[in-house]
């Protein structure tokens, strides 16, 4: 579009408005005008957008979610990239409204009844979505973390500048993978007197190395002695929300799974526990425990194969 790099969102206006008439098809007598035309519409989608600029800043022409880039350290922290609401991937109706924005301004002060020029505008600021890791002891107890968000913003003189926001997040109890956590009023300002939009948290459970978690479910691999599956034994058990004593009924095999109802994440309607049984075998680093596994070839009457 022939603007420099550090060029106002006016100055990136003016420079559509005259190149949009230059080589609209409708107009243009030049034989690439059409392709002319497309290009100037996707250059002015990224360059009108403070998110899109941002991105062509860091990526370059791989701006576009979808194409072959390697993201930057950090690239899904902070504020998402949004596209339209359709969906579609190229550019959208969107891209011819500064051309004929002066046309509908004209049309709008002529409806107003004479009341001289158009009227003022406003606009309610853009929902913001984020990302956000919760440990899964938060989501028993609830919590509150500070996150830093580095967002993409317009200064007075219409320059794009990416600022660092620090927010204090409540976590709420109960919180599960996927939820969202509104946070109103963080998310863009408006335009004149319009309302900022919201800042939308989506909650992404961290990786416990204990604990595996199903939407509200919560299962956790015990490692058991041999003689305690067989006999049967009372066991602690460490959940995130404290200890429980936990009786393994006699005879228990590897894998069995008992069920703590209730205690899994305590959403609206509370998931479950599951402890899974791993029977673990001491090992033979001694003469006298291998003295015992011989024994025990001996004296049980025991096939593991028996049942193939």
């Amino acid at each position: 579009m022939g603007v420099a790099r550090d060029a106002t969102q006016d100055e990136i206006k003016r420079a559509y408005r005259k190149l949009a008439r230059k080589y609209h098809p409708d107009v243009s007598d030049q034989s690439d005008a059409e392709e002319r035309f497309k290009e100037l519409g996707e250059a002015n989608e990224v360059l009108k957008d403070p998110e899109k600029r941002a991105a062509y800043d860091q990526l370059g022409a791989n701006w576009k979610e979808g194409q072959d880039f390697r993201p930057p350290p950090g690239w899904d922290e902070g504020y998402e990239f949004s596209g339209d609401a359709s969906g579609g991937g190229g550019p959208g109706n969107e891209q011819f409204s500064d051309f004929f924005e002066s046309l509908f301004r004209q049309s709008q002060g002529q409806a107003g009844g004479g009341h001289g020029g158009h009227q003022e505008f406003h606009m309610h600021g853009e929902d913001r979505r984020a990302r956000i890791s919760v440990d899964l002891h938060d989501s028993y107890t609830g919590a509150t973390r500070s996150i830093t968000l580095h967002a993409p913003e317009l200064t007075n003189d219409g320059r794009v500048m990416t600022r660092d926001r620090t927010l204090n997040v409540k976590i709420p109890k109960g919180i599960h993978d996927g939820q969202q956590i509104r946070l109103a009023g963080q998310g863009a300002p408006g335009i004149g007197k319009g309302k900022t939009g919201d800042l939308f948290l989506e909650v992404e459970l961290r990786t416990d190395s204990h604990y595996r978690v199903e939407n509200t479910d919560v299962y956790l691999d015990l490692p058991v002695a041999p003689w305690e599956a067989a006999l049967g034994a009372s066991v602690t058990v460490p959940l995130p929300s404290g200890n429980v004593n936990l009786k393994i009924p006699a005879g228990s095999n590897q894998g069995s799974k008992l069920r703590l109802k209730g205690k899994g994440i305590p959403a609206k309607q509370p998931g479950d526990l599951y402890v899974v049984l791993d029977v673990t075998l001491p090992p033979a680093d001694s003469d006298e425990s291998k003295a015992l596994y011989e024994k025990m070839s001996k004296e049980m009457a025991f096939d593991p194969r028996a049942g193939l």
